[in-house]
């Protein structure tokens, strides 16, 4: 069997967005046992991540380290069409991932103990980003 559906979620600029449990739930409702859960985001300057959801610490030392990484405004980036934040939101993106698989056991996502699914927003305003779930499973 294979499921599939579009989430939206719209963010309040830079910064980590949870999307663990709308995946979880879509997972629960289509009630399959086992299989895989593929997560895509249809953006180039967000991505999406596993990470720590126990504690909000990482988040920060994750961002921090990212601004470190790939600063804002940095002189050596020619495309800035849509800001500072533009170039550097693009190579946050490459850095990362735009699409991640769990595996699906007892109708529930098999994460570990402490992970989430993340959408990390990379730009510095609010956007409305769209993800594809697809289950693929029986």
């Amino acid at each position: 069997m294979m499921l599939q559906k579009i989430l939206t979620v719209k963010t309040t600029g830079r910064g980590l967005f949870n999307i663990t449990d709308q995946v979880a739930d879509f997972i629960v409702n289509a009630n399959v046992a086992t299989g895989l859960c593929h997560v895509f985001i249809h953006h180039t300057s967000a991505s999406l991540i596993i990470g720590e959801n126990a504690d909000p610490s990482v988040q920060t030392d994750l961002q921090n380290f990212m601004a470190r990484l790939v600063p804002d405004g940095d002189p050596l980036f020619t495309h800035i069409a849509e800001g500072p934040d533009d170039m550097p939101s693009h190579i946050r993106s490459v850095l990362t991932q735009t699409s991640l698989t769990i595996p699906i056991t007892s109708n529930t996502l098999k994460l570990g103990t402490w992970q989430g699914i993340y959408l990390w927003e990379h730009r510095t305003v609010a956007h409305q980003r769209n993800v594809t779930i697809t289950i693929a499973g029986s």
